[in-house]
């Protein structure tokens, strides 16, 4: 579907002053696929037309449908796996011990989207409900899209969805098909997890400090003064031991000097202290 240039500016502008989010040269192909819907939902001949609806400023809530389609909410169950072992296998073995007297975890996932990622933790622990025994594991995930949120509070997903990242046994043992052709969280993996709307620039979700925070490619899209806020605001979240995994693209190297890289598990990071040291790790 042809859109001009100036077309595109106005919608990238759009996205970028109410999320933080850019469209790069190299993603405004989603623009035709992300508006697609719309367009046929709202009889539009062309992205032109949407957007000059758009600028018009008489339509609210197409403006809030065009961000909602525009926002990437890419994500599956247990993505890439190895981030998943590396956090069980390091940051929360050692946290386990750290917090044995309280038996108490919180684990916030920032951009969760549409709850995949936060729903593959859970399963995590639920998978070894008799070690977990006694403890309260709070998993909270947050999001700027509120249709995002909407289906992860939901908990139903397509046959596609179910498929792709996610184990048969886990499948089996915490979903239940509906329709037959989707499949329903279960009560219990339901439970152990909680949704919120927000933007990763508000203040951190109750309770406020966190032991593991999973910000997992989100901060690819940001421009440089949202990156910087949203470290600002990982760092005020997490606890002085705790460890912060990003996306495979992404480093705080020349990013923040709020964090550093973790000596002992490759691809995670630390907070640093105010004084400018390093966190004190429990061993």
């Amino acid at each position: 579907m042809d859109i001009s240039q100036s077309s595109q500016r106005i919608l990238s502008s759009l996205l970028e002053a109410r999320t933080g989010q850019q469209i790069t040269f190299s993603r405004r192909w989603r623009i035709d696929s992300a508006l697609t819907s719309i367009m046929r939902e709202r009889e539009f001949d062309s992205i032109d037309q949407l957007v000059a609806r758009l600028v018009s400023g008489r339509d609210p809530a197409l403006t809030e449908a065009v961000i909602e389609a525009l926002l990437n909410n890419e994500t599956y169950f247990f993505r890439d796996k190895l981030p998943f072992d590396l956090l069980f296998g390091g940051p929360i073995r050692r946290l386990e011990l750290a917090r044995s007297r309280e038996r108490r975890l919180a684990i916030w996932c920032a951009g969760c989207s549409t709850g995949q990622e936060v729903y593959s933790l859970a399963m995590n622990f639920l998978d070894e409900k008799t070690r977990w025994q006694g403890w309260k594991i709070e998993i909270v995930g947050s999001d700027l899209s509120r249709r995002a949120i909407e289906r992860a509070r939901g908990g139903v997903y397509s046959q596609f969805e179910v498929q792709r990242g996610l184990p048969v046994m886990q499948m089996i043992r915490y979903f239940e098909e509906v329709g037959g052709r989707e499949w329903k969280v279960a009560p219990a993996l339901r439970q152990a997890v909680r949704f919120e709307q927000a933007s990763i620039s508000d203040p951190p979700p109750r309770p406020g400090r966190f032991d593991i925070v999973l910000c997992r490619n989100v901060l690819l899209y940001f421009t440089t003064e949202m990156r910087r806020l949203a470290f600002t605001r990982l760092a005020q979240a997490i606890a002085p031991d705790g460890s912060l995994m990003l996306g495979a693209g992404e480093t705080v190297i020349g990013q923040t000097d709020r964090f550093v890289s973790d000596p002992e598990n490759r691809g995670l990071y630390i907070p640093v202290s105010a004084g400018g040291a390093q966190a004190v790790r429990v061993a």
